[in-house]
């Protein structure tokens, strides 16, 4: 237990300290460049891309049953008429 614990520590731990080297490399491209000079590839930035989030989600779909149409019974059952309950002043209801 012990163990499983100091891993999920470790994870949140690396997630973090990754996030933060990737925005302080990011702060190092905030300086101005040539506007005719083509910009070029960073390395680091592209190594600390998957740093922006956590685990990617896989898409959960789940399955899909083909429609089917039930035909209602030919002759439907009449219900049963409403019952009234009457409740005396002094007693529980009683059916009538």
């Amino acid at each position: 237990m012990q163990s499983r614990r100091l891993l999920s520590w470790l994870f949140a731990l690396t997630l973090l300290f990754g996030q933060a080297a990737a925005f302080a490399h990011a702060i190092g491209h905030s300086h101005k460049h040539d506007a005719g000079a083509p910009e070029p590839v960073c390395e680091v930035c592209v190594a600390q891309a998957s740093f922006g989030g956590s685990v990617p989600v896989s898409a959960y779909t789940p399955p899909v049953q083909a429609a089917s149409c039930q035909q209602p019974p030919a002759r439907a059952e009449a219900a049963p008429p409403p019952r009234s309950i009457r409740a005396p002043a002094r007693a529980p209801p009683t059916p009538a």
